[in-house]
């Protein structure tokens, strides 16, 4: 289970952007070509009492490259969202709350909750192990 504590220990996606050594530039130019048309709107709003979204990744990922500036724009059009990002490799403990099948550390990794932090909704990373 994930407490409204340890979701604000995650980076915000500034501090994420800060601390990256690998891809920075990638990221920061994929983020500014994100465009977030009604359609993705109302994706977001099929969740209805989405408040919160933990990200699990690593810079070091293509496959986060591919999806992270989308929901960081998509979360960043909602003023009702607060979004945090955890890196993989030390916070084991989140990650394996989210494994890929239940045995793979698969990232991206997307968790939606509502403001009791309660999960409405989960994406892992759909490439094939």
């Amino acid at each position: 289970m994930v407490t409204r504590q340890r979701f604000d220990q995650g980076l915000t996606l500034e501090q994420y952007v800060a601390q990256m050594t690998v891809n920075r530039e990638r990221f920061v130019r994929a983020l500014d070509r994100v465009v977030i048309g009604p359609d993705d709107t109302r994706l977001l709003a099929r969740l209805g009492s989405a408040r919160k979204v933990l990200v699990i990744t690593e810079d070091w990922c293509g496959t986060s490259l591919a999806y992270v500036p989308f929901v960081a724009k998509l979360v960043a059009a909602n003023p009702a969202l607060e979004m945090r990002i955890v890196l993989r490799d030390t916070n084991a403990d989140l990650m394996d709350l989210y494994l890929k099948h239940g045995r793979h550390r698969s990232i991206p990794v997307f968790v939606f909750f509502d403001a009791d932090m309660n999960e409405l909704a989960r994406f892992v990373e759909q490439r094939p192990v």
